[in-house]
């Protein structure tokens, strides 16, 4: 039995802007995972997920292609994810093989709600990393993010892959995106292998340390959202201004850059400086673009953090989900979380995961 774990993840500030090459976003890994299965098995493979009922769904191969024995299936990340480290095993010399793949999840409330923590970054990663154990692939973070993303891409998702990164790297991590035209075009022209090994334009990945009295603290509203609807929404909205979107993009940029500085610097009230500048961004694109980014409960959350000091915003793509606060120590912490329940908001109690090798 093989087994590998990814945790989830959360948008600290730079999320919409993120999704432009070059563009800088920080998000942290946080300790609840997805846990992908395997174990080898004969002539026929399967692909179970506790998410989605626990009967099986069953695949064969057909000149190395998996296929599955129904259309209709929830797993289209996971089968990109198999798609794509069986192309880069193949390229390798590995012979293909079956196996029973189950997928456990922490990323979702016990009613089966998503609390918005990156949840099929999270399952991508988790295959990616199983897979590459199962054939003996050497592999790195840095192959483990491409192949990931370019599952990603092969689904035609619209977001920045932020959210695999953070799943890759963990802790806290300053990243931007790479130019998705590029990646295609070499896709068409490459080997996995050979795509994997360039550079790709605009790509980085800068791991930050949290100054000692940093507090980070986590609001679910209890209202899953869709980050890819609400892409596509700002997407289709912003080309009505394209002054203003070029002025969100210039003063994100502008915003996480010194939220990174103050990062490096250990300053726990720049960062809060930042953060609240980066919500009234977010808030002044969501009024240009017609999209509601924060919620009234997300409002409710971000006004009662700033009572007891805390700096506070959406976390993500927003219209639900989660806000998150930065606190310096833990003066309004408890008090805090005692009067978000008392308006049906819960506090995740998470922490930052950190990889041991960093």
């Amino acid at each position: 039995m093989i087994e590998a774990s990814a945790p989830g993840k959360l948008y600290i500030a730079g999320e919409y802007a993120v999704v432009e090459p070059g563009h800088p976003a920080i998000l942290v890994a946080v300790d609840q995972f997805i846990t992908v299965s395997l174990e080898q098995s004969e002539r026929v493979g399967s692909i179970t997920s506790f998410q989605y009922g626990n009967l099986p769904i069953l695949w064969k191969r057909e000149n190395d292609r998996l296929v599955l024995d129904k259309r209709e299936n929830p797993f289209h990340y996971i089968l990109a994810a198999i798609r794509l480290t069986e192309e880069y095993a193949k390229e390798q010399g590995k012979e293909l093989s079956f196996y029973h793949l189950t997928v456990d999840s922490e990323l979702d409330s016990s009613q089966g709600k998503k609390y918005g923590l990156g949840s099929s970054a999270a399952v991508t990663v988790a295959t990616v990393q199983a897979l590459c154990l199962f054939y003996g692939i050497e592999d790195s973070k840095n192959v483990i993010f491409k192949l990931a993303a370019l599952a990603h891409l092969s689904v035609k998702s619209n977001g920045s892959c932020g959210d695999v990164a953070a799943s890759v790297y963990g802790g806290w991590l300053a990243f931007t995106t790479f130019d998705p035209k590029w990646v295609l075009e070499q896709k068409e022209h490459n080997t996995v292998k050979e795509l994997i090994e360039m550079e790709w334009p605009h790509l980085s990945f800068t791991p930050l340390t949290p100054p000692k009295d940093l507090r980070l603290v986590i609001g679910w509203t209890g209202s899953p959202a869709s980050t890819s609807h609400l892409v596509d929404e700002v997407t289709n909205k912003r080309s009505q201004d394209a002054i203003a979107y070029e002025t969100f993009l210039k003063e994100s940029k502008h915003c996480v850059n010194a939220m990174i500085d103050a990062f490096q610097e250990g300053n726990v009230n720049e960062i809060q400086r930042q953060i609240r500048k980066n919500r009234q961004l977010l808030l002044q694109m969501s009024q240009d673009t017609s999209v509601t980014i924060e919620t009234p409960a997300l409002t409710k959350l971000c006004a009662m953090a700033e009572e007891f000091k805390g700096a506070a915003k959406s976390s993500g793509a927003g219209g639900g989900d989660c806000g998150i606060v930065i606190f310096n120590r833990k003066e309004g912490l408890l008090s805090l979380i005692t009067n978000w329940e008392k308006e049906g908001i819960i506090n995740l109690p998470l922490h930052v995961f950190k990889k041991s090798d960093q």
